[in-house]
């Protein structure tokens, strides 16, 4: 690593800070300057990635991006050898330069673990956490053959590969078995035969000799401490940051021009996914919050969580907007994105929308029934995607618990998934359906529609998908970080306030009282209303809410809660259609009840008919 990326910065003496996302496609930049004791992100700039032929150099989309910022700024920051001007002195040059990348396809990895639930389900987590898309787990229990395992780990071509299996002083034969079967498989890195696979091992501490005489000199092999020491514990963190070093050392400096980018940067490069992790954790931890992140892209959507100090990251590969759009409709079906959808619609031209977007990815909707469409798909793929990920973020499988008779009652058992949407603070989307959706109304109605948020929960999206720039910053200043994250990285959209139980057709839900400096209201809720109050950005009210029996805000059943609810650019939420949310089954009374939702948070006004970029 570069000797910039080592040495010790002084937070003091940072004014002007330099930060690029080097996309797969988009190089994006922005400058973040210390204006009257407060960072701001000032200005931003993109060009097209050029890790691929002509160029076939990163930095030359990095300069080009960075100039355009430089334009823009009045602030000149490449100099006339085309590298970037450190210190800033004047109207010259920055304090540090920080990057992200997940050009070339970003960290592609291969986890092997022994049980799939438990060391197999801990290494992904590790692997998922520092930013990886995993390509596949290879476990003693996956029911494939030897021989069919051997054939996929050759075909594969990971960046790097992580082996757990077992607990520290437990057995040894099948996490050495693992190590066997992989050692003559003889897999090659993505880039080429000029260095060797990286294989990290995070399992049994005991076997880690046996470990390293399966394997010849052709793979890199590092050990680190086991992701599951014991039964009851996960220790994800070493494995994560030696896949972080890992991909500099190896994955980064093999792609085209990132030994370059590597010397530039006075932080790890750090892979994108890991970035945005990084400033949710961060985020989380500094406010004492849960908070969950969504990015939905063309292809995949990533969902991250923070619930009670837990991290937790998954990648929906198949649930995309464009590439994937005919997938999210096989696996979502036709009538469960129908019943987000308010107009007529003929099913055979419905069919030509999702084939023609996937041809062509790029369009964006011209008419109102396009749009509405679209973004009825996009609350499947964005439920779906969180389905997995409650699936995913679960309490360590196979720990023994000391079990009472009333245990047996409430089923309570390990492997139990830790996101709780009672708890859930914040709410965050990004991502092109989100965040360029023509009005704000429509992002939060899509994120309450597909992540039913219970209690009371404060939505935002990511302005300019800023958050992985202020993921490695985070780690450089976090306070600079947590500044701009709160002022100019998040929109506010506002607050929804929902409580948990079932639709119950005609029946009274909750009363509500409101008090604020523009917002007094008082009245009631009946079972399948939405109601939208407006409540501006730097606004706040207090909300008194009481449920009938069978709805829970969060302090139990028929109880009376009170919330201080954030404004924002949408308003104030108020939710009782029930959780799970149900749309009533006659087709009819279906939509009638969803024309109402749309009216009342005038989510298609006549004025933005085309959506915009």
């Amino acid at each position: 690593m570069n000797s910039t990326a080592e040495k010790k910065l002084d937070p003091d003496q940072i004014n002007v800070i330099l930060a690029t996302d080097c996309g797969s496609t988009t190089t994006k930049a922005i400058l973040i300057e210390k204006k009257n004791g407060e960072y701001r992100q000032t200005f931003r700039g993109e060009a097209p990635t050029t890790v691929e032929e002509p160029a076939a150099d990163v930095t030359v989309g990095v300069v080009n991006a960075v100039t355009e910022v430089g334009e823009l700024a009045g602030r000149k920051l490449i100099d006339e050898n085309g590298e970037i001007i450190r210190p800033a002195q004047g109207d010259t040059g920055c304090d540090i330069y920080i990057s992200t990348s997940s050009a070339g396809g970003g960290l592609q990895m291969m986890v092997a673990g022994v049980v799939r639930e438990m060391s197999a389900a801990s290494a992904k987590r590790a692997a998922l956490g520092a930013g990886a898309i995993v390509m596949d787990t290879i476990c003693s229990n996956d029911k494939r053959l030897p021989h069919e395992q051997i054939q996929r780990i050759r075909e594969l071509r990971p960046d790097m590969i992580l082996l757990a299996g077992g607990t520290d002083g437990g057995t040894q034969k099948h996490v050495v078995e693992l190590a066997e079967l992989i050692a003559p498989a003889k897999p090659q890195p993505r880039f080429g035969g000029t260095y060797k696979m990286p294989i990290i091992y995070a399992g049994n501490q005991e076997a880690k000799e046996l470990v390293e005489e399966a394997f010849d000199e052709d793979v890199k092999l590092t050990t680190v401490a086991n992701v599951r020491p014991v039964l009851e514990q996960e220790n994800l963190a070493p494995a994560r940051d030696a896949i972080h070093d890992l991909f500099l050392e190896h994955v980064m400096a093999h792609a085209p021009g990132y030994n370059k980018l590597i010397s530039w940067a006075d932080a790890p490069i750090m892979p994108t996914p890991g970035a945005v992790g990084n400033i949710l954790q961060t985020i989380a931890e500094r406010q004492g919050i849960n908070a969950l992140g969504v990015d939905i892209g063309g292809a995949t959507t990533d969902v991250f969580s923070v619930f009670d100090g837990t991290f937790n990251r998954t990648v929906s590969a198949n649930l995309g907007m464009s590439y994937s759009i005919s997938n999210v409709c096989a696996s979502a079906t036709l009538p469960m994105i129908l019943r987000w959808v308010h107009l007529e619609m003929d099913p055979r031209e419905l069919q030509n929308r999702i084939k023609n977007k996937m041809i062509r990815p790029t369009t964006i909707p011209q008419t109102k029934e396009g749009l509405v469409f679209e973004q009825a798909v996009a609350r499947e793929a964005l439920r779906l995607a969180y389905i997995q990920h409650k699936e995913f973020a679960t309490t360590l499988k196979g720990v023994q618990q000391q079990r009472t008779v009333g245990d047996t009652f409430s089923q309570v058992s390990s492997g139990q998934s830790i996101v709780d949407n009672m708890k859930l603070n914040l709410l965050v989307g990004s991502g092109g359906v989100l965040s360029h959706a023509p009005n704000m109304n429509q992002t939060a109605a899509m994120m309450v529609d597909a992540f039913e948020p219970e209690g009371m929960t404060v939505l935002a999206k990511d302005s300019i998908f800023m958050m992985p720039h202020l993921g490695v910053l985070a780690q450089v200043h976090p306070h600079a970080a947590l500044q701009v994250f709160e002022r100019d990285c998040l929109i506010y959209l506002g607050t929804c306030i929902a409580p948990r139980g079932f639709y119950r057709s005609g029946r009274t839900c909750f009363q509500y009282q409101i008090s604020g400096n523009s917002l007094n209201e008082t009245g009631e809720m009946v079972c399948g209303e939405m109601k939208l109050f407006p409540l501006g950005y730097d606004e706040s009210a207090t909300v008194i809410v009481e449920p009938r029996r069978g709805y829970d805000f969060g302090a139990g059943s028929g109880k009376r809660m009170e919330f201080e609810a954030r404004g924002g650019t949408v308003g104030l939420i108020l939710d009782a259609r029930g959780r799970p949310l149900m749309v009533p089954a006659d087709e009819q009374n279906h939509l009638a009840e969803l024309t109402s939702w749309v009216e009342e948070m005038k989510l298609y006004p006549e004025t933005h008919v085309m959506a915009q970029r």
